[in-house]
């Protein structure tokens, strides 16, 4: 894992290599306005899966944790932030397990996949 963008204290933290293939993924989109809204829901092999995808600003709710990285903007909800807090998010384009990781220090077990977790 590459070495996260914000201290541990940060609610969700990026590494760099994170930051820059997501910044991409948004540009990819027409929009450099959108924020990416991290969260959880139920479901996946483990009991709980993670999701990601670009919001407008617009669509950021008033109780919606913001984050900050050099400009670009994590939105995620109050309740999901109570399972990702101190969640690491990098990025890895490895042939073979590549993709979004996540490093979640509130998961009692994750999936093979990686994408779902269990607490």
């Amino acid at each position: 894992m590459t070495q996260a963008t914000q201290n541990p204290q940060t609610g969700i933290q990026l590494t760099d290599t994170a930051l820059k293939h997501i910044k991409m993924l948004r540009e990819q989109q027409g929009n450099k306005e959108l924020y990416l809204r991290v969260g959880v829901r139920q479901g996946g092999c483990s009991g709980m899966s993670y999701m990601m995808d670009f919001e407008e600003p617009n669509q950021v709710r008033d109780n919606d944790e913001v984050f900050d990285y050099e400009g670009f903007k994590i939105v995620c909800d109050p309740k999901s932030l109570l399972y990702l807090y101190g969640l690491v998010l990098d990025y890895s384009n490895a042939m073979i397990g590549g993709g979004f990781q996540f490093t979640n220090p509130n998961a009692a077990q994750t999936c093979g996949c990686g994408k779902s977790f269990g607490v």
